[in-house]
């Protein structure tokens, strides 16, 4: 690790966050698995803890979360049944919570889809803010116990549940993608959140945005995680680029810095300097 020169370093973050595979990145750069490996995990570490210290009392107003789900090691129906039931050898969730102004990505866990872990991560999320939110979510249930745990009153939150068009029957020809959407039902749960603001828009796409940049998520294909250390490392460096090095398109900023949190496009050599 300590002979893998800056430029490197820079070529390999530059490769992978572009949604290139670890293999591909070990044919583009001439550095060995291994020893990509043993960066991701180095560098996971430290913008994990950059982001811990540097997201806090954020002045966000309307705040959105989702799940996206990926899997490690095997999808639930090919695992062995001594892996069965144990984390980080299955279906594996990532819970967001997306600032809809700043764009900023102010939260993650990477768990079950499952309220223990739903408590988890709305603890933190609150955790981050300074004042009173307008919080949506989609109709997941461990929500509801969370939020109330986690803000008690001091929330504006409602739920967007969406209305799918019934299933294809039996026999019929079927796609990858989920039933059509029809519609949508939003309940107001706490407080009083302005109704244009209830959507969950900004956290879905922003479950794209990370399909795109991180090679882990990308369906149908064999670049998925073997181990969850390694999947939840290069989240960090996912989000770690994705707030403070990557330009969004719509703000014509980085996420940190329309939040105010950063003052400048972070570069690759800055990135990697946190090691």
């Amino acid at each position: 690790m300590n002979r893998l020169t800056k430029e490197k370093r820079m070529r390999v973050v530059a490769a992978l966050v572009e949604g290139n595979s670890i293999n591909s990145t070990v044919r583009m750069t001439g550095v060995t698995k291994q020893t990509i490996l043993r960066f991701i995990a180095d560098l996971g570490k430290a913008c994990a803890k950059y982001q811990d210290e540097k997201l806090r009392n954020l002045s966000c107003k309307r705040i959105q979360a989702d799940e996206v789900w990926s899997f490690c090691h095997a999808k639930d129906k090919n695992l062995s049944e001594d892996l069965k039931g144990k984390f980080g050898f299955e279906s594996v969730w990532t819970w967001t919570a997306i600032d809809a102004d700043s764009k900023l990505m102010i939260s993650w866990l990477v768990g079950e889809r499952s309220l223990p872990y739903a408590i988890k991560f709305m603890d933190d999320v609150a955790s981050r803010l300074a004042h009173r939110v307008q919080l949506t979510t989609d109709g997941h249930k461990p929500y509801l116990q969370a939020v109330e745990g986690a803000f008690g009153s001091e929330v504006d939150y409602a739920v967007l549940e969406k209305i799918y068009a019934s299933a294809p029957q039996q026999g019929a020809t079927t796609r990858y993608s989920p039933a059509q959407c029809c519609g949508t039902r939003t309940h107001t749960i706490t407080g009083n959140p302005d109704s244009q603001d209830v959507s969950t828009s900004y956290a879905e796409r922003m479950n794209l945005t990370i399909r795109m940049m991180n090679r882990r998520f990308t369906r149908l294909t064999n670049a998925h995680s073997k181990k969850v250390e390694n999947h939840i490392h290069f989240l960090n460096i996912t989000f770690m680029w994705y707030n403070f090095a990557r330009i969004n398109q719509s703000i014509r900023v980085t996420p940190a810095m329309a939040a105010g949190v950063s003052d400048h496009v972070w570069s690759l050599e800055e990135l990697i300097a946190l090691l």
